[in-house]
């Protein structure tokens, strides 16, 4: 077994690598770009997947949501009217009661509508709902309270607010107890909801979910002053839909019954709708997918960072064997002096490992800067090109890169491990040297 390299070795090495500081110095900053590539890539990639899994939790892990789905073959009007389509209250009613596993299950209709208050308007989303909706969408109340079972028991015309249609309305007044006009009806404000970040869109059954210009109302309250049959006119045409439920959110009693419920509550559906006009996502399958498909490209980004390491290697081997054959006289001598091949050897991998170890330090700290130098970065980007960024999608302008831990031990052990295996080769041609011809050597 080769003995480690003593303190004279290193110190030699040391001395060697400084007569040179420039060529070192570019060699260092191959192994320093290799190893910061990789904490960098790992961190951008870790913080997008991040994101992606928190938007995918916001839906509820212990959560499955049925939606209403528009038949791609049905014509928005038939000749009696809006052609029917999507969940029912008897889909509901059947649900609740012969699905032993569901805990609470939340009726949700929607629509597009106007709100007005004195001369201001919002466009957003009118939303008839139970009182659990807060709860199992994680809104928070800011003033006033969510709607109670009292006010969707007695079909009142109350309202909740979001927090832009309530500064967008009542810019300068309190929105409490003030009424908004929703088409021919009047409803009173009481409460108002902390914003809240939008979902994910997932896939083609359920679009994003934008909470920002949302108004609620009890849906008994929908269905009584609105109904389910809405007819818009628009451009000189008519637009219908005839829906009694837009959306059912079921929370299960526990989150390893949530694919085998998903699995019950499509064979209880599917016979009554045939047109396929009904979705099911389970967002705890979409957050394991998310979570493997994270995996994969940790490893692809990995990959991709490590080539960067390869080339810092092959860098270190291109100056070595040109200090081979700089220092061929020199290593004549230290033969004739009595040198081993075994002391030559371990002088040339002392260099390379220092090289290898001052790159994969330098390039440990310039990894660590990712999460300060990508918000200057964005910043500026925001400060100079600010219509570039208004045009990105959501979690490109928010993402966070996250330092993966385990990179940082990887990223040093690859730069010591590439700066080995590329520094051998000089260090046994210089060994391997004849004595006699080495110290010939011009």
């Amino acid at each position: 077994m080769t003995p480690l390299p003593g303190l004279r070795t290193w110190r030699l090495g040391v001395k060697s690598l400084a007569l040179h500081p420039l060529r070192s110095l570019l060699t260092v900053l191959g192994i320093f770009i290799g190893v910061a590539s990789v904490i960098w890539l790992l961190a951008i990639g870790e913080g997008i997947s991040r994101k992606a899994q928190e938007q995918i939790e916001g839906l509820g892990a212990d959560n499955i949501i049925v939606r209403s789905v528009k038949p791609p073959s049905e014509t928005t009007l038939g000749i009696r009217g809006p052609v029917p389509y999507g969940i029912t209250r008897e889909d509901y009613a059947r649900l609740v009661e012969t699905v032993p596993t569901i805990q609470r299950a939340v009726p949700i209709r929607e629509v597009r509508r106007q709100f007005r208050y004195a001369d201001r308007v919002v466009d957003g989303r009118l939303v008839g709902c139970t009182p659990d909706y807060a709860e199992i969408t994680q809104l928070r109340v800011d003033r006033g309270h969510f709607i109670t079972a009292a006010e969707a028991h007695h079909q009142e015309n109350v309202c909740v607010l979001a927090a832009e249609v309530a500064e967008r309305l009542f810019p300068f007044e309190d929105p409490l107890g003030r009424s908004i006009h929703v088409e021919d009806d009047y409803y009173v404000v009481v409460g108002v909801m902390k914003s809240r970040a939008p979902t994910a869109a997932i896939g083609g059954s359920l679009a994003a979910q934008d909470f920002a210009n949302d108004v609620y109302i009890p849906i008994t309250t929908f269905w009584s002053r609105i109904g389910d049959q809405i007819i818009t006119r628009r451009s000189g045409s008519f637009e219908g839909e005839d829906v009694q439920l837009t959306q059912v959110t079921l929370r299960v009693r526990n989150v390893d019954e949530v694919v085998d419920t998903a699995d019950l509550i499509k064979a209880t559906l599917s016979p009554y709708h045939e047109k396929r006009d009904i979705a099911i996502v389970v967002p705890l399958e979409l957050l394991e997918q998310a979570r493997t498909t994270r995996l994969m490209f940790i490893v692809f980004m990995g990959l991709i960072a490590a080539i960067s390491l390869i080339v810092g290697g092959i860098g270190i081997m291109n100056i070595m064997l040109a200090t081979v054959t700089e220092r061929t006289r020199e290593i004549g001598i230290r033969r004739a002096l009595g040198a081993k091949r075994a002391d030559i050897t371990r002088q040339f991998l002392a260099e390379t490992i220092v090289l290898s170890v001052v790159g994969g330090v330098t390039g440990i700290l310039g990894g660590l800067t990712c999460g300060p130098l990508s918000r200057v970065a964005r910043s500026g980007i925001e400060r100079f090109f600010p219509h570039v960024v208004e045009n990105l999608p959501d979690v490109v302008r928010t993402v966070e890169p996250v330092i993966v831990p385990m990179s940082i031990p990887i990223a040093f052990g690859i730069s010591l491990v590439v700066g080995v295996v590329f520094g051998l080769y000089p260090a046994m041609r210089a060994a391997q040297m004849d004595p006699i011809e080495a110290l010939r050597h011009e």
